[in-house]
């Protein structure tokens, strides 16, 4: 999710978006690690043979802590991942060559190939009940290094009362990066988009991924009821910075802890699933470290999954979710300066469909509505005021390998993938949304991605 700085609800929540936008991805998860410690495909985990999108074994295989499997090499734990795409927009974005950093690289106001991203990562076993998610990422367009999604996780099971409980404790640096669901912020779809995109308001729980740590107890209950809870704070500047994750006007300054949640329903039957879920997160930021005022976020969202995998010949699935999040924007307020009000609401909406064909070729159809408060101050470049975008995404996948469980075949995974975004309102309006004549119909963008896992 990516915030325009003309409209976000303040000049620090935009740079910690854009900046979390840059090194946050979420082009990860489906690691071929996990299939050379298991000895076993890609389809065992995955709806496709590669992507984040897990399967009832693959959530398991999470849950448990990343620890299954007979393979003991530490080495076989290693792996990287690269993507490279072509991105094409109806009309061309002055935007783009008129940004320093964009310039320096050399792209264009349209039809860009860009190298999108490199990752290396560690995935698996640790020792014991102990398995981590390790990512490190080059941002092929912004050029930078930094620390991404990370997830070291202890878990364990026990049969009490009759009852049988898998718990353990997530150490993470994002709420929702520990998630098993592909409905949440971290995880969500598109799972890779373009990067030369344009922006729009997002909730702040999709905004801290990688400037925050934190830790998570959490539970599963008979396979069918789920528990977490735990809290964040932000790491220090110099810490931020040696993680790639710092700019001046980015750094997350959390005033005491964020506490984070979730609850979660589940159940199969005859190869239908179906999971109901609600997560929480509230933070108080300090926009000035030198001023004790804050700004509360309070995001709470819900969110569906169904997935038909009787046939892993035809797989069906549905996802959904919403967030509303609540601001009290008191330091950003500052008499008017910085916002009309304190109290603003912000709301999200998604919800996409998918068909799979033998695990190997996939299409997907998404809608995201994005609504907010009127506010003439912080919405100021908006022609009503407004944060509201609207947009649909068609997406078009092959992933020709990750059926087999010979370990060489874990060395090559690919998945090519056509998406069409198309977007129906952006940042208050359908025409002349920022003010210069461009309407948001001319950012309907086209984007080939390739990505090769190893």
């Amino acid at each position: 999710m990516k915030i325009n700085n003309t409209i976000s609800p303040s000049l620090w929540a935009t740079a910690l978006v854009l900046l979390t936008n840059l090194f946050a991805s979420q082009t990860a998860q489906a690691l071929p690690s996990f299939a050379r410690q298991t000895g076993m495909p890609c389809t065992s985990c995955h709806t496709q043979a590669f992507g984040p999108n897990l399967n009832a074994y693959g959530r398991s295989f999470k849950l448990n802590g990343y620890t299954w499997g007979g393979n003991e090499s530490a080495l076989s734990r290693f792996g990287g991942m690269a993507m490279a795409s072509i991105s094409n927009t109806k009309k061309n974005n002055d935007d783009i060559p008129n940004d320093h950093v964009l310039a320096n690289r050399g792209f264009n106001s349209n039809n860009n190939v860009a190298f999108d991203q490199a990752s290396l990562f560690y995935g698996g076993k640790v020792f014991g009940k102990m398995g981590a998610f390790v990512q490190f990422t080059y941002d092929g367009v912004a050029s930078r290094f930094a620390l991404d999604n990370t997830d070291i996780r202890i878990a364990n099971d026990v049969d009490w009362l009759d009852q049988n409980f898998v718990y353990g404790v997530s150490f993470n640096n994002g709420p929702t990066v520990q998630d098993l669901w592909n409905s949440t912020p971290a995880w969500g779809f598109p799972y890779a988009s373009s990067p030369f995109g344009p922006s729009y308001a997002g909730p702040i729980i999709d905004g801290v991924a990688g400037q925050v740590g934190g830790a998570t107890l959490y539970t599963m209950i008979n396979n069918t009821f789920f528990l977490e809870a735990g809290a964040y704070s932000s790491f220090a500047k110099y810490v931020q910075k040696g993680m790639g994750q710092w700019s001046p006007d980015g750094t997350v300054k959390i005033n005491g802890g964020a506490p984070y949640w979730r609850i979660g329903l589940q159940h199969e039957a005859k190869g239908h699933y179906v999971s109901l879920g609600h997560f929480g997160f509230r933070t108080d930021i300090q926009p000035d470290p030198n001023a004790p005022v804050t700004d509360r976020y309070t995001d709470l969202g819900v969110d569906f999954n169904y997935q038909y995998l009787a046939n892993p010949l035809h797989i069906y699935e549905v996802k959904a979710n919403y967030t509303r999040e609540q601001q009290q924007l008191f330091a950003t307020y500052n008499g008017g300066d910085g916002s009309e009000r304190i109290n603003q609401q912000l709301g999200f909406f998604g919800l996409n469909g998918t068909y799979t064909y033998d695990q190997t070729y996939g299409i997907t159809a998404g809608f995201n509505h994005i609504y907010g408060n009127r506010d003439s101050v912080v919405y100021s470049a908006s022609p009503t005021n407004k944060p509201n975008s609207e947009y649909f995404t068609f997406e078009l996948d092959y992933v020709p390998f990750g059926k087999k469980a010979a370990t060489d075949d874990s060395y090559l995974n690919l998945k090519f993938a056509a998406q069409y975004i198309a977007y129906t309102r952006l940042n208050g309006a359908d025409k002349n949304y920022d003010n210069t004549g461009r309407n948001a119909s001319d950012n309907n963008t086209l984007y080939f991605n390739t990505w090769l896992a190893f």
